[in-house]
């Protein structure tokens, strides 16, 4: 029996995105049963069983506590409530698959740019018509949540099963709540984005499940895994510096400043941030250090692992909140 159980996408430009960032940190995935395959391990993680499953499967395993760890939407997520980190610890943002979750609203509506205004339009659309306006989506937990932080209520919900952007133009629907990327497939079907209606920026998480059966073995197999991933995010943002050691008081005195100012000292040089090599590299040549070479490490790993850490405390230390329907 597998101590550890991951699940990532199984299908579309996600499952491409993250096959792409587990081989990236030297952990290639290995589908049994061929493509179609929906088992798979991980090189580098023994003990691991890997489920391919659709985005939004893993965000309802993940919050049901049916497998330990998994790659998904912090859009798909949070959609499962307002207290989803009493049940899902957020581990890692991945920098892909980005979206943001928005309020649209048609380009004809000219007075209408804030929530402000949508508060105003909704009382006027509900004295004039005696309707409540219509929101078309599929994220019903995070508009409702969203509208009322505005303080807009005199709306009601149009489950959307397809295409959402198309909701107006069929007369299903004044407005929509809704995925995008770039914002062109809105403006194709004649909405705007309102100007404080970002509802989140969402891109991929690697999220780790409170309800799920932590046990020692189970964590184990979850450090390898964690530690790979932030030592390989680490050296993408770090760069490190080395010279011709002089061991007098010059160098002692840049190298001090440099790690006061952020850096970590190595053995045969510096750990800088990626972003401030040049400045790093420019203070050792004015003291007469050099020549200074710079070099990208294919991974970092440090003493702590924070991740881990809150991982840990979260499933061992600290109890998980049971509904009334879990206790029953």
């Amino acid at each position: 029996m597998s101590d550890l159980i991951i699940a990532v996408p199984s299908k579309g430009r996600l499952k491409e995105q993250v096959e792409a960032w587990l081989a990236d940190c030297g952990l290639g995935l290995a589908v049994t049963g061929g493509s179609r395959g929906y088992m798979a391990s991980l090189r580098g993680v023994p003990g691991a069983q890997v489920r391919l499953l659709s985005a939004g499967d893993i965000a309802d395993a993940l919050d049901a506590g049916e497998v330990h760890l998994g790659i998904t939407g912090e859009d798909l997520l949070r959609e499962r409530g307002e207290d989803l980190d009493e049940r899902v610890l957020l581990l890692r943002a991945l920098g892909f698959g980005r979206a943001d979750l928005v309020v649209a609203a048609p380009r004809s509506w000219l007075d209408v740019e804030t929530m402000a205004d949508l508060e105003e339009v909704a009382a006027e659309h509900l004295a004039r018509t005696g309707r409540r306006m219509r929101v078309a989506t599929k994220y019903l937990t995070q508009t409702r949540a969203f509208f009322a932080r505005h303080g807009v209520v005199d709306y009601r919900i149009a489950e959307s099963g397809g295409a959402t952007e198309g909701a107006p133009a069929a007369g299903s629907a004044e407005l929509v709540v809704d995925i995008t990327t770039t914002g062109a497939t809105l403006a194709a079907n004649g909405l705007k984005v309102l100007a404080d209606g970002v509802i989140l920026k969402s891109q991929a998480q690697l999220a780790a499940a409170l309800r799920a059966d932590w046990t020692e073995g189970a964590l184990a197999a979850a450090e390898r895994l964690l530690r790979v991933v932030e030592a390989r995010a680490a050296a993408l943002r770090s760069a490190t510096l080395i010279w011709p050691a002089r061991d007098d008081a010059a160098e002692a005195a840049v190298v001090d400043a440099l790690t006061r100012a952020g850096a970590s000292r190595r053995p045969n040089g510096l750990l800088v941030e990626a972003s401030r090599v040049a400045e790093a590299a420019q203070a050792l040549t004015a003291a007469g250090l050099g020549p200074v070479t710079a070099a990208r490490p294919e991974f970092v790993f440090d003493v702590s692992c924070p991740a881990l850490d809150t991982l840990r405390s979260r499933v061992f230390d600290e109890p998980v909140k049971k509904t009334a329907k879990d206790s029953a």
